[in-house]
């Protein structure tokens, strides 16, 4: 009998050192061709119907992480052997597998784009569907976006449904399954409902077969900022070593002068999917970033490989020689100020021009990629996001200029840690949060769809019970600690607590509260933290 418990924490693992071996640490590949692997270690199950064809294989399209997740369940659940019949290891094998198919039945960059935050790891973010019928059906047990980012035919989704039921017997037993004919509905409404939004064959995915693919090999200038960390400039340099696998040296440093230097490995995947493995300092760093169509830019999420929640938003454009502007940190001044202001871009030339009511004080020091400057800000300069030039080339909406603040906001509104340690196999999971700063916008009222972003603000941090249940079970004592300064709460240790009522978990319900001071009078803002227990199925796309 299949022990699923079992089965669900050895895929748990397998996964997660597939995510960095596999994608993002990927060796040269072997000498044997896909299709000569395809035949020796997939062909038993799926036989090939048709030139270049395979049953099954050949009716879906995936991500480079969705394809690794499947070869990855068809050695753990069927006990595939993936063979190299010129002699090489089995992870060379499914490494050459993953980048075939992912290469030949992948994602075009539209078809992808809505929903990279699940590939990026961006663990809270909340999902918006489009039907209640899809929430309840497909997004109650993984997120949507796990659905969305396939393509298959028809009878492939039919296929899936039954799978589920296969796979997971308990379906139409749990909660939002029992009240309804689960089985009925999932065939004959959500099956068509998935062939329509999310079929096989797709104009993108035409367009994006006969688009040109780039070499990445160049000098990169990154932008970025992490919560928690502040703003970040740098660079990237990527050398080619064939078959779309580079090496890479990274090197920049945060606001305050801590630096994040190393190198690494990346491999790119259907001409725009770039994975990277970096060893950063003493910490290992993934990258999941995506090319523009022109292969001038990579954007998306650089994170810690053991802690993604500590991750880098981040911007890197190929330094081809010409001028731009890329950033300018911090990202925002306040009218009847003074203050320096960083300027970074590429091959920057001629005069820092900031606009009306902002002058230059002081060019305090400047290289071909950045320049710092002193400011001051009128009082009646105009409130708003304004270019930033410096000789030809300018960036839009580089800078917000505002008056006061008049509201400020957590984000993200709603996080979930989790307990972890306590020499358990699952460390603790931190939630990290940031002080947004809003202005009313045209209407004078705060709090409309006329807003001003202002940007990320210094608050002070502390939080309270969310709910009076909260109060009663004392989650305020047991479930973690608020870094006051920094906004980074990290929860208590996992495992039973003979201290708490029933000795149980230190989970709990908080609020998340942020305090700023403006004209000596505070102002807050606040979101809402769950912490809850161990996550142990950690797949590449939850």
């Amino acid at each position: 009998m299949l022990n699923i418990g079992k089965l669900t924490r050895a895929m748990s693992l397998l996964a997660l050192t597939c995510s960095a071996q596999v994608i993002a640490e990927a060796s040269p590949p072997v000498p044997s061709s896909p299709r000569e692997i395809i035949v020796a270690s997939c062909s038993g199950c799926h036989a090939q119907n048709g030139e270049g064809r395979w049953f099954r294989i050949s009716d879906q399209r995936k991500t480079p992480e969705a394809w690794q997740m499947t070869l990855v369940r068809m050695e753990l659940v069927h006990q595939a052997k993936f063979v190299d019949p010129a002699g090489g290891d089995s992870q060379a094998a499914l490494r050459t597998l993953v980048k075939y198919f992912a290469d030949t039945q992948g994602l075009a960059p539209a078809e992808s784009a809505p929903y990279r935050y699940i590939l990026e790891q961006e663990l809270n973010t909340i999902e918006q569907h489009d039907t209640e019928q899809f929430r309840t059906m497909c997004a109650r047990c993984h997120t949507g976006a796990r659905v969305a980012l396939q393509r298959r035919t028809e009878d492939e989704w039919r296929n899936l449904v039954h799978f589920h039921l296969g796979q997971f017997p308990t379906t139409e037993y749990q909660m939002m399954g029992r009240d309804r004919d689960w089985l009925g509905l999932a065939l004959n409404e959500v099956v068509p409902y998935l062939n329509e939004h999310f079929p096989l064959q797709t104009d993108a995915w035409q367009q994006w077969q006969s688009a040109s693919r780039h070499n990445f090999e160049a000098s990169w200038r990154v932008v970025g900022s992490m919560p928690g960390r502040g703003a970040f400039s740098g660079t990237m340099v990527t050398a080619a070593k064939g078959d779309d696998h580079y090496s890479v040296a990274f090197n920049g440093q945060f606001e305050d002068g801590e630096t994040l230097e190393g190198s690494g490995s990346a491999v790119v995947y259907t001409g725009y999917e770039w994975r990277a493995s970096l060893k950063l300092g003493d910490t290992r760093y993934r990258q999941v970033l995506a090319s523009t169509s022109d292969g001038g830019e990579l954007t998306g999420r650089m994170f810690q490989r053991e802690h993604s929640e500590w991750g880098l938003r981040m911007q890197a454009v190929r330094d081809t020689g010409q001028s731009s502007v890329l950033a300018v940190q911090p990202g925002h001044l306040r009218t009847g100020s003074e203050g320096s202001l960083r300027i970074v871009g590429t091959n920057l030339k001629g005069d820092v021009n900031l606009g009306p009511g902002l002058k230059v004080l002081e060019t305090v020091s400047r290289d071909k990629d950045q320049v710092l400057v002193r400011f001051r800000a009128e009082a009646t300069a105009a409130a708003g996001a304004r270019a930033i030039k410096v000789g030809a080339v300018e960036l839009a909406d580089a800078i917000t200029v505002f008056g006061k603040i008049d509201r400020l906001a957590v984000e993200p509104a709603y996080a979930v840690g989790r307990v972890g340690g306590n020499e358990g196999s699952q460390p603790a999971v931190q939630a990290i949060f940031e002080a947004i700063a809003w202005g009313a916008g045209d209407d004078g009222q705060a709090g409309t769809a006329d807003d001003l972003r202002i940007g990320p603000v210094t608050a002070q941090w502390s939080v309270a019970p969310y709910t009076e249940q909260a109060v009663q079970d004392q989650d305020l004592r047991f479930a973690g600690q608020m870094e006051k300064d920094s906004g980074v709460f990290t929860p208590a240790a996992a495992g039973p607590n003979p201290e708490r009522k029933y000795q149980t978990n230190n989970a709990g319900n908080l609020k998340v509260i942020a305090t700023i001071e403006q004209d000596g009078k505070p102002m807050q803002g606040d979101g809402h933290l769950m912490v809850t227990v161990q996550r142990w199925n950690n797949p590449p796309i939850r």
